[in-house]
């Protein structure tokens, strides 16, 4: 059996998977259900500072290849949160990663500073979301001056509050130059990434009605069709920027999982993969990584990162 352990900035996972942002992340029972299934760390629901309603139903789509969301990340808000995160912590069974999300920088800010008075381990600043101080309102992790902005504030609450805390910033593939977003980003202080979000928007048509399905008419797409494009961004921004990487999109097998980090992450996010397999997709992940490790004579997961030639 290969040793699956890894470390991410700074802190020790039992294996690589980690639940992604935006599925089962709600309560704290969830997430120990998901960490009992056999992931390595946990990702919470994205967190907003007040209550966030989302969009109305329906809201997902799913086929064979992909999945289309448009749910608005809906959220209790910040309270809400942090008393479903001091349950978790209270065993704290494996590292927690805390979403946050916001609309303007001072509402990253304030979510930042209320999550950094807790024991977690790292704040993922989700820039993916509209930015409201924008004239056109682009997202933050288009514009690179904002995500920049962005990330060096919140790093800067973090750090005063608790520096044991790294803080890492979620890249969306919508924009031109993801490296250039990177970059901005590493520059401000960031301690790491998670790549990539949801791709898109994506639209969907109910042929009889002649409709758009989801009632936003369209949305985020996700599943194992975005793989290819993941590994690919992983890639570039492990090759551009020196970083620690958590490597989400269409992950769904143990073969999916070694592919990312081969293109440079150390940690895999998994989130699709709990509709197409069962909550158990976890250990099914990590017991085929295992089998792969075997077969080819890895004995430690270190080995793999970034080891693709190209």
């Amino acid at each position: 059996m290969a040793d699956l352990k890894v470390k991410f900035c700074g802190k020790e996972f039992s294996n690589p998977t980690v639940l992604a942002s935006g599925v089962l992340g709600v309560t704290a029972a969830s997430w120990k259900n998901v960490v009992s299934s056999g992931a390595g760390g946990i990702t919470t629901k994205s967190v907003w500072f007040n209550e966030h309603k989302g969009h109305p139903n329906p809201t997902i789509i799913t086929t064979p290849s992909y999945m289309m969301n448009a749910v608005g990340l809906p959220d209790a808000g910040v309270e809400k949160a942090k008393s479903e995160i001091n349950e978790y912590l209270k065993a704290k069974p494996a590292p927690l990663i805390v979403s946050i999300v916001g609309g303007r920088t001072d509402e990253f800010v304030k979510i930042a500073e209320q999550i950094a008075q807790l024991d977690i381990d790292i704040i993922e600043v989700n820039i993916s979301c509209p930015n409201v101080e924008s004239e056109f309102g682009k997202p933050f992790a288009c514009v690179a001056d904002d995500a920049k902005t962005v990330t060096a504030k919140v790093k800067a609450a973090v750090k005063k509050l608790n520096p044991n805390i790294s803080v890492i910033v979620k890249l969306s593939p919508n924009t031109e130059d993801i490296v250039k977003i990177a970059n901005s980003c590493a520059q401000a202080g960031a301690d790491g990434f998670c790549l990539i979000n949801t791709l898109g928007p994506g639209l969907a048509i109910n042929l009889e009605t002649r409709m758009p399905i989801l009632a936003n008419k369209v949305g985020g797409i996700s599943g194992p069709a975005i793989k290819p494009l993941a590994v690919k961004l992983v890639n570039d921004v492990f090759r551009a920027v020196k970083l620690p990487i958590i490597g989400t999109g269409g992950v769904t097998t143990g073969e999916d999982a070694l592919e990312m980090m081969m293109a440079g992450a150390i940690l895999v996010g998994v989130g699709s993969a709990v509709y197409y397999r069962g909550i158990d997709c976890f250990s099914k992940i990590t017991n085929e990584m295992n089998e792969w490790c075997d077969k080819n004579g890895v004995k430690s997961l270190t080995e793999i990162i970034g080891s693709v030639k190209r």
